[in-house]
């Protein structure tokens, strides 16, 4: 359910689980995870999904079971956030729930028209994983960010790009080649270069 291509210095991860809209397992998390703390030779690695949604979050019988308040999100956003290379979300459909961790830590994020993004930690009793709401506000700043989190408010894909959350919206039979695209520079650079970038960004 979790897909793995390397070519060469790029590196494209894809949840691969669309009967089940993307909703993720403890053993996805931690394989994704274990590919991001594996993927420190990488100079780009894109972030995707198959199907009309990207991920719905924890998968349902796993939330239940005390997936929701797991370490392993963290873990996986963390291991995201601390790569040297390039990192793009293409999210091929909705964004939903927990799953906005591993998107949050990546460099870029670019969306088709028709995905939604929504988190409803408040109507669910759950806690949003540490990170997610400081990396959503550094994104979208604290008010959208409590609208999200707090408002239970779902936005479309061009309200995500009017508030910084997403830095473009591609079609999406042109989403990989997008994301590649973007990748070329830093597949072209040294890795030391592009960890240099980042680190004056952050």
């Amino acid at each position: 359910m979790i897909s793995l291509k390397r070519d060469t210095a790029l590196w494209t991860v894809t949840i691969d689980r669309p009967e089940k809209a993307g909703a993720l397992t403890r053993d996805m998390l931690v394989q994704l995870a274990e590919i991001a703390e594996a993927a420190t030779e990488a100079k780009a690695l894109i972030l995707t999904g198959t199907g009309k949604v990207f991920s719905a979050g924890a998968d349902l019988d796993a939330a239940r079971a005390g997936l929701a308040t797991d370490p392993v999100w963290e873990r996986l956003s963390g291991a995201i956030a601390a790569l040297p290379c390039l990192t793009i979300a293409a999210l091929n459909g909705t964004l939903a729930g927990g799953a906005f961790g591993m998107v949050l830590a990546c460099d870029l994020r670019i969306a088709v028209p028709g995905a939604k993004f929504f988190y409803p930690v408040m109507k669910l009793g759950f806690l949003p994983q540490p990170s997610d709401p400081l990396r959503m506000a550094a994104l979208i700043g604290p008010a959208r960010t409590k609208m999200i989190l707090m408002g239970g408010q779902k936005i479309t894909a061009e309200q995500a790009l009017g508030w910084g959350l997403i830095d473009e919206i591609v079609a999406p039979d042109a989403l990989h080649d997008r994301a590649t695209a973007l990748a070329q520079d830093a597949l072209q650079a040294d890795l030391t270069h592009i960890a240099g970038i980042k680190r004056l960004i952050r």
